[in-house]
């Protein structure tokens, strides 16, 4: 094939060919689905992480790794007869005509939620026989807090919701009481199921104000060993190691650290 006529999509899935050939790289020729699928998910989440920095050069590079991975899952398809690179590009060509009438078609939508709403009619309409639930088809290895969060939303399209904040918040206070009766009571399976209906209720308030949980707890968790980090500097200041402090000690490092963040923000 001659480079200059090919698009650079066409060149990714030839070179994805020739990797996998039998004069091509022994390591890829090993590969399975099952095998690709933590690199699928690791991609993803490099992604994620070079839009959180608003890194676009980082973005870049990391879309077009996440690219291969279908890339490379298309080629081991292709090679058992199943489909191909094209087949996969075709197929969601049409969903995303399929699903948007009111571009392609004569229907109408007025705002987003409208979109939505119509979205969820179109995709039950194509399951045919298959599961017709609201919360039915949700992918089964998503993060706890964000499947919780997808089913949610999911449950809100069709009116299912809380109409104010405010009672949110007392849900989530009734919560925290039954894990203290639980606590209270040594009911270790009690406690499990009470601060998973805690978690649940948080994630809900989280979507009620227009925050996706995962993204709000990850921001924390990054805050937390920034702010560690910190910690463990001012430490090695003084020449100590954390294992000199005791608790109290600690905390004052801590509380040093988020004062002197507050300063610079």
């Amino acid at each position: 094939m001659d480079k200059s006529e090919t698009t650079p999509v066409e060149r990714l899935v030839e070179i994805m060919r020739r990797l996998r050939s039998p004069d091509g790289c022994p390591w890829d020729r090993e590969q399975t689905l099952e095998s690709l699928k933590t690199n699928l998910v690791e991609e993803a989440y490099e992604v994620i992480d070079a839009i959180d920095d608003g890194d676009r050069a980082a973005l870049r590079e990391e879309l077009g790794d996440l690219l291969l991975q279908v890339v490379f899952q298309a080629q081991i398809c292709a090679e058992e007869g199943a489909f191909t690179f094209d087949d996969v590009v075709q197929t969601i060509v049409e969903k995303l005509i399929r699903r948007h009438p009111h571009v392609f078609g004569a229907a109408s939508a007025k705002d987003s939620g409208e979109v939505l709403k119509q979205w969820e009619e179109i995709k039950r309409a194509e399951k045919g026989d298959g599961d017709h639930s609201v919360v039915g088809n949700i992918p089964r290895h998503l993060p706890a807090l964000h499947k919780a969060h997808h089913v949610q939303r999911r449950v809100a399209r069709v009116g299912f919701d809380w109409q104010d904040v405010v009672d949110v918040v007392a849900k989530i206070e009734e919560e925290i009481g039954e894990v203290k009766e639980a606590v209270a009571g040594s009911d270790r399976d009690r406690m499990r199921d009470e601060i998973g209906d805690l978690l649940f209720s948080v994630v809900n308030l989280s979507r009620f104000l227009g925050f996706d949980a995962e993204d709000a707890l990850n921001h924390t968790v990054r805050r937390f060993v920034h702010r560690f980090r910190e910690l463990e500097h001012k430490a090695r200041s003084e020449g100590r190691e954390l294992g000199d402090y005791d608790l109290k000690g600690l905390d004052a490092l801590w509380r040093e650290v988020k004062a002197e963040e507050r300063q610079d923000g």
